[in-house]
């Protein structure tokens, strides 16, 4: 049995020293041997106490850091932060029906899928509310793309003139919301310009400055454009127009898959026919890449109403559909990224040279920021050629084929 004398606790209290011995009338030969297991015990005890009590002060400093609560000395609860109930977030669009059957129904859920999309667009223009923010800006302009790839889509029954009126209206919506967007799109693309050539940019004093510019800009374009409620109300009376015309197709007595299939086809053809001058370099303005971008668009939103059709083929032709939707998404955002860049490198262009030094852009700053915009570019641009080798392998009848499997009823 060890002695309390040759333990720690035992030399830190002095236990068996003399100031703690008991006199010698009471000294037994066995009273080390007693007391040593007893002392163990106790300090056993306390470190165990000690070791929980330091384990819940961690758990407790690790909820505060979770929640945001602050600490207050003594161990006293912190009151409840009080806390402004903000608007209840807008419902999704409406689901298409779970099945249908029929060539009818094919066209009766489309329908219903595009007036689903401008009551989710008119919700979330809120025209008679407080201006929407910029995330609200960005879903509706992309409601818009799918209304827009949904009339060339079904261009082969509404016709040429039908489709031409119907895209010039959501043209001009977009065109309303557009510059707010665009502000926003350019200050991001700086922000994310800066992070990946960090060494370069990140510390230059001019860098700031643009950026503080490029924010100024937009919270100015914001205000003016989306914060007008004349604005947002000529916006959505455009949507509710349009609406209501929609509402009147008649895309029914068609047979199969030839309500969508012709104009899917072209579609896939004038993007296949795009990225073809592209990889043979004829495409080299951003025009012409930006022009490529809206029918990737079309066909990534097209195909993914396509697979949305249940109740049709089965679900292996419906998930060929989704992985050229996929395809589709992974090359518009890289097409999306360049042209985002090309709007930041012509506003650069025409930012002011001279006057106060808060509200111009040095020769040095711009060189180096052009410098990364061309880096990019180019590296954006083959990543584009690649993806859309793979996304346009296929032949116009192929597509056409995947597409009339899966509309095809069971």
């Amino acid at each position: 049995m060890v002695s309390a004398k040759w333990t720690a606790i035992g030399r830190r209290l002095a236990v068996g020293g003399t100031a703690n011995r008991p006199p010698s009338s009471l000294r037994k030969s066995g009273h080390r041997q007693i007391l040593a297991p007893l002392v163990a015990t106790v300090a056993a005890g306390v470190a165990v106490g000690l070791g929980v009590a330091v384990a819940r002060a961690g758990q407790e400093r690790q909820r505060r850091r979770r929640t945001g609560e602050p600490h207050l000395p003594g161990g006293a609860a912190a009151p409840p932060r009080p806390t402004r109930p903000g608007p209840p977030p807008p419902p999704p669009p409406a689901a298409p029906p779970a099945r249908t059957t029929g060539d009818e129904q094919l066209g009766a859920t489309l329908q219903r899928m595009a007036i689903a999309q401008i009551d989710y667009a008119l919700i979330r223009l809120r025209p008679g509310d407080a201006a929407p923010d910029a995330q609200a800006v960005h879903d509706t302009r992309k409601t818009i793309k799918r209304l827009r790839a949904l009339v060339r889509l079904l261009e082969g029954h509404l016709g040429p003139e039908a489709r031409k009126r119907e895209d010039r209206a959501l043209a001009r919506t977009a065109k309303m919301l557009s510059g707010a967007r665009d502000s926003e799109v350019m200050l991001e693309s700086l922000d994310l310009l800066v992070k990946r050539n960090h060494g370069r940019l990140g510390h230059r004093a001019g860098v700031g400055r643009v950026r503080r510019m490029l924010a100024a800009e937009s919270e100015r374009v914001a205000r003016d454009a989306l914060g007008d409620p004349a604005v947002r109300a000529r916006a959505a009376g455009e949507l509710r127009a349009l609406r209501e015309r929609i509402g009147a197709w008649q895309l029914t007595g068609r047979g199969r898959s030839d309500l969508v299939e012709p104009g899917l086809v072209r579609i896939y053809r004038d993007g296949r026919r795009r990225c073809r001058r592209a990889e043979s370099g004829k495409a080299r303005s951003a025009s012409d890449m930006h022009a490529w971008r809206r029918r990737v668009k079309d066909l990534r939103y097209s195909a993914e109403m396509l697979a949305a059709c249940e109740g049709r083929g089965g679900e292996g032709e419906r998930a060929r559909l989704t992985r050229i939707a996929k395809r589709a998404n992974v090359l518009g955002e890289t097409l999306g990224e360049e042209h985002d860049l090309v709007m930041l490198a012509a506003w650069l262009e025409e930012a002011p040279r001279k006057g106060p030094k808060a509200e111009r852009v040095g020769r040095r700053t711009r060189r180096a920021l052009k410098r990364a915009i061309a880096r990019r570019r180019r590296k954006l641009r083959r990543r584009a050629l690649r993806d859309g080798e793979r996304l346009y392998r296929r032949r116009p009848r192929e597509v056409a084929e995947i597409a009339r499997n899966a509309l095809s009823p069971r």
